[in-house]
């Protein structure tokens, strides 16, 4: 085994795969292991969004969740990817909700035909799931070779994300040798904290249960989307319950994340009272008035 090999069993391999990946590192079922578990997560932003995403996650993982930096690569045909570890394998469902996670709080703005995340779903065969192919390889349908490449100068490869020549062994191996994979805690912690900042605030306030007339040239089928609807955050939800080509959980789970705040409108239209509602406390009560 050669020190390339060693540094991706390290990293991404299940200890079931380790052995098989020393003859074949290209086959992305090594990367699933017996019981359905990964270790490897995978990102994948094609072009002509790619560099802009994949540094927004990279940077968004380390400076907000506190995480360790994931491996950066190009796909060898028109992307980039983010690779990152775990130490301790999860679930295929488990590491596809982590990414949706990811993929809400720092993907938004980029279209999803746009995006790939690995493992996924075999729609041929809903029992299987799909992976990644390992890095480096020569990908055949363009002769050119994905390969992991330095944070600082992943930038250079936005316009052609490959190299024209197999990435030398030991170079690949000194990249990857300072990656650290995530712990199972910090994985926790992280997939609890991206669920809270993509929830919309309590003190959001909904005037009406409808879209406005503003709101509704947002909604996907109505007109053209602009930023503001990924920094409102109601709007956003919106945006994703009603988008057709987003996937059918991401769907499901921003109706549930605007479920109380529309059942919240509902019991002031209709005058009964709010059992979630908790009343604020008085501001001109006494006890408050020092405080102001």
């Amino acid at each position: 085994m050669n020190r390339l090999q060693t540094e991706l069993n390290r990293l991404y391999l299940p200890n079931d795969r380790q052995s098989e990946g020393q003859d074949s590192a290209n086959a992305a079922h090594h990367l699933i292991n017996a019981d359905g578990q990964v270790r490897a997560m995978v990102v994948e932003i094609t072009q002509p969004t790619g560099w802009d995403g994949v540094a927004a996650l990279w940077q968004g993982v380390q400076n907000e969740l506190d995480l360790p930096a994931p491996a950066i690569a190009v796909s060898g045909i028109n992307a980039y990817q983010v690779w990152f570890s775990l130490s301790a394998p999860v679930s295929v469902t488990h590491a596809m909700d982590f990414l949706a996670l990811l993929r809400l709080r720092y993907l938004g703005p980029i279209a999803p035909r746009y995006i790939r995340m690995m493992p996924t779903a075999d729609a041929a065969a809903p029992q299987h799931a799909l992976h990644a192919s390992m890095v480096p390889a020569l990908q055949t349908e363009t002769g050119h070779w994905s390969a992991f490449v330095a944070p600082e100068l992943a930038s250079m490869f936005a316009d052609e994300p490959w190299l024209d020549l197999p990435p030398n062994p030991d170079a690949q191996a000194n990249l990857l040798s300072r990656l650290v994979s995530i712990r199972p805690a910090d994985f926790r912690r992280a997939q609890e904290q991206l669920s809270l900042a993509n929830v919309p605030s309590p003190q959001a306030t909904l005037s009406t249960s409808t879209p406005t007339a503003d709101e509704a040239d947002k909604v996907p089928g109505k007109g053209p989307a602009t930023a503001e609807v990924d920094t409102d955050p109601k709007r956003f939800l919106l945006w994703v319950m009603n988008d057709p080509a987003a996937e059918l959980r991401l769907r499901i789970e921003a109706a549930k994340a605007l479920l109380p705040y529309f059942e919240g409108v509902s019991h002031r239209c209709t005058g009964r009272p709010d059992p979630h509602h908790i009343p604020s406390p008085d501001l001109d009560s006494n006890e408050h008035k020092g405080s102001r």
